[in-house]
């Protein structure tokens, strides 16, 4: 099921953040107040670093799923106008291999995204079985057609299979994934040309800071994991945003120490609530990319989705912080479809439309 505070709190500081609870108060009020007060006091037992009280939670919640949503209606605009203006459809092509129920939703999700946008889009299915010679001679042919603008393999592939090869065989000009050496060295290049593609889950986290009003030039950012879909390519994009980056790991001593520093967290290492409310200094922002399972018996399926922030806590002492389910995921499959109208415009000799604001260079 995965994917694919620091402060000394001082009596005045507890008395303006908890007000006197009047009659009218409801239990659950009276609850909510006690586990801020219980997070906000675990964290004064850590290393105290000065931060204003006014700056600490309840976090405001990052809609990913309305942010997704505008950015879609935006991309719906911007291919009509390229069909209007150039006689273009942008064209979206999905690989999928097997019959994981996983990767089957993801492009189903993917297929409605285009669908949504007024892509054209092409699906090429095959079992198991399928050979890596097939999928290359698969991927060939789809480089070779002017009617697709991006490809996409859906990972992950049997393991008869080796996914590099397969991937490399993707011409750099449809890397929709941007995860191509061409697009990573370009977005890693200072005063280089841009990418034609940005990998789609950092670009969604920048992108959920950037429309939430949330300021990285200068600030301290944690990213907690270094992988190469997601850790190392938003450090990569929120340095070139001049935030001062910190990449933290599997390796890394007193991990909590080095996030109670960060003005910025971006969680995405795939551990369930690993990290904890006691762990963010007042006031930061959370993008957790995690996407978990954690048993629950009371639901229908056994489970509930987390992320790799314990959410509950974590809402106590932040400003700012995505959910799980409802946060980075959408913006995952938003950012895939703004890849796929600028390499439409790259193949018609147009220029590539930046996103909020240009975090490439």
């Amino acid at each position: 099921m995965r994917r694919v505070l620091q402060l000394g709190l001082g009596a005045g500081v507890v008395a303006s953040l908890i007000t006197r609870p009047t009659f009218a108060e409801s239990s659950s009020t009276l609850e909510t107040l006690s586990k801020r007060v219980a997070a906000l006091e675990s964290f004064a037992r850590a290393p105290a670093v000065v931060a204003s009280a006014a700056a600490a939670g309840p976090a405001r919640i990052i809609d990913g799923t309305k942010i997704a949503a505008d950015i879609r209606g935006e991309i719906k605009q911007q291919a009509a106008d390229l069909l209007s203006k150039h006689g273009i459809t942008p064209g979206l092509a999905v690989v999928l291999v097997g019959q994981r129920t996983d990767s089957a939703t993801y492009v189903r999700m993917k297929k409605k995204a285009a669908d949504e946008c007024g892509f054209f889009s092409v699906d090429r299915k095959f079992d198991e079985s399928v050979t890596q010679q097939q999928l290359i001679d698969t991927i060939k042919e789809l480089n070779a057609d002017p009617k697709v603008h991006g490809i996409l393999v859906q990972l992950p592939l049997p393991r008869h299979i080796d996914e590099a090869t397969v991937l490399e065989t993707i011409d750099v000009s449809k890397d929709v994934d941007g995860f191509s050496a061409t697009n990573i060295g370009n977005m890693c290049l200072r005063g280089g040309k841009p990418p034609l593609a940005v990998p789609c889950t950092p670009a969604g986290c920048v992108e959920l800071l950037q429309r939430s009003g949330v300021e990285v030039s200068g600030k301290e950012v944690v990213v907690i994991g270094r992988s190469n879909i997601v850790g190392m390519p938003v450090a990569h994009l929120l340095m070139s945003m001049d935030a001062t980056v910190t990449i933290c790991h599997s390796r890394t001593k007193d991990l909590p120490g080095h996030v109670r520093k960060a003005d910025i967290v971006v969680a995405a290492v795939g551990a369930a609530e690993m990290v904890k409310g006691d762990w963010i200094k007042p006031g930061a922002t959370v993008i957790d990319v995690g996407v978990n399972s954690k048993p629950a018996p009371e639901n229908p399926r056994g489970y509930v989705l987390c992320g790799d922030v314990d959410f509950e806590s974590a809402k106590l002492v932040a400003g700012a912080i995505t959910p799980v389910p409802g946060g980075v995921g959408p913006m995952t499959i938003a950012m895939l479809m703004k890849n796929t109208v600028n390499l439409a415009r790259h193949a018609a000799g147009l220029p590539r439309i930046p996103l909020r604001k240009s975090y490439t260079k």
